[in-house]
Order: structure tokens, then C-alpha cells, then sequence
């Protein structure tokens, strides 16, 4: 007997399913017939729901944003945690590069993915500056930092990491980019007002090269 499910929950197990094979196979790699096997589902369902691969690939981009953010909040939320793990954690989660949100990464950085390597952006830098100067004004008020404009320094923190560090962006050599991230936290520094090396912490920001997306 077919089932029969709400559009939502087929609409995910579509999504779940080229998720999965994205990672697996890769963008390029990966076919409609590969998604419509394994869903086990007939193509006008699929078209139903989505009119191309591209419009799952955006969609998925739309569900690790909304996933990022909501964990973004999470850590910021946590009291039980340092004001400054805290940013870093809040920062460690933007990172999708890893499993199958490596996929994803590629491909906004395709140059015909422009306007959808744009609309991640934005989506950053309207929403992360916000969830970090909620833990910036705790700090304030800890004595920690010393700003009057925390949200200000928190967008700039974010644009610069969200460019800069944007390997389609800018690019740059090791030795380069090591002396970015220097810059980078010297500067930070400046912007909240605390003594300099006090925010060496930050370096954990960019182990393994993730400094931004």
C-alpha cells in the first residue's frame, strides 16, 4: 500500500536524502534519479516539492543556516559557559565545512552560485553581530571588556572574518593569512578595549584554517 505523508515530512526526507548523497557523491555527482531512488519516490513528487537540484541545493543552504543560527543562539545563551568560550563556540559554529556541509561550501563558492554565496552572507552578517554582543555586553558588565559600542565591534569582527578570511574572497598565502589573524586579534583587542594578548584565545578561531566560511 503507497503512504502517504505531509508535504513537510517529505519535503525533509528529500532534503535528508540529498544531503546525504551531496557529501557522499558531490553536487556534480549527484542526479535527480540517484534523490528519486533513494527517497523511493516518483519525479513529480520530487517536482512537486522542488523544481531543480539547484532548488534543493538552496534549500539545504536555508536549513544549515536556520540550524547554525539556532545553535548560535544556544551557546550564547549558556550561562554555564565563559564569556569567552562562548565566542568562540558561537564562532566554531558557523563552520559547515565539515561532512556533508563541505559540499555545500563548494558549491556557493562556484562562481555562478554568486547571488547565493551573497544571500549566506547577508544572512551572517545581519544575524551572528547580534547573538555576539549579547555575550559582549555581559563581559562588559564582568569588566572584561570595555566598549560602548559592542554591536558595532561585532559587525565589524564579523564582516572582516566573513571576507578577509573567505578563502573565495581573498586570496591569500600562508604566510599571509598567518599575519591576518595576528592583525586580526590585535585589532579586536583595540575594539573591546582589554589589554593586548589578553584575547590570544581567539586563535582558536582559526585552527585548522576555518577562520570563517
Amino acid at each position: 500500500m503507497r503512504v502517504i505523508k505531509k508535504a513537510e515530512e517529505r519535503r525533509n526526507e528529500i532534503l535528508d536524502a540529498a544531503d546525504e548523497l551531496f557529501g557522499r557523491k558531490g553536487f556534480d555527482g549527484t542526479s535527480t534519479n540517484d534523490i528519486l531512488e533513494k527517497v523511493g519516490i516518483a519525479r513529480g513528487t520530487l517536482y512537486h516539492h522542488f523544481k531543480s537540484k539547484e532548488d534543493i541545493m538552496d534549500a539545504l543552504i536555508e536549513r544549515y543556516t536556520v540550524r547554525i543560527l539556532g545553535a548560535a543562539k544556544g551557546i550564547a545563551a549558556d550561562k554555564s559557559i565563559t564569556v569567552n568560550e562562548r565566542i568562540i563556540r558561537v564562532v566554531m559554529a558557523l563552520n559547515i565545512s565539515d561532512g556533508n556541509g563541505k559540499e555545500i561550501i563548494e558549491h556557493i563558492h562556484k562562481p555562478q552560485n554568486a547571488l547565493m554565496h551573497q544571500k549566506i552572507q547577508k544572512v551572517i552578517i545581519n544575524g551572528v553581530p547580534q547573538i555576539l554582543t549579547g555575550i559582549i555586553r555581559e563581559g562588559i558588565e564582568q569588566g572584561l571588556f570595555n566598549t560602548p559600542y559592542p554591536y558595532e565591534c561585532m559587525e565589524m569582527v564579523v564582516a572582516y572574518t566573513n571576507t578577509v578570511f573567505d578563502g573565495d574572497m581573498v586570496n591569500l598565502t600562508n604566510e599571509e593569512l598567518a599575519s591576518r589573524i595576528q592583525a586580526f586579534v590585535f585589532n579586536v583587542e583595540r575594539l573591546l578595549g582589554v589589554e593586548s594578548g589578553s584575547l590570544m584565545y581567539m586563535m582558536k578561531m582559526f585552527d585548522n584554517g576555518n577562520g570563517g566560511r
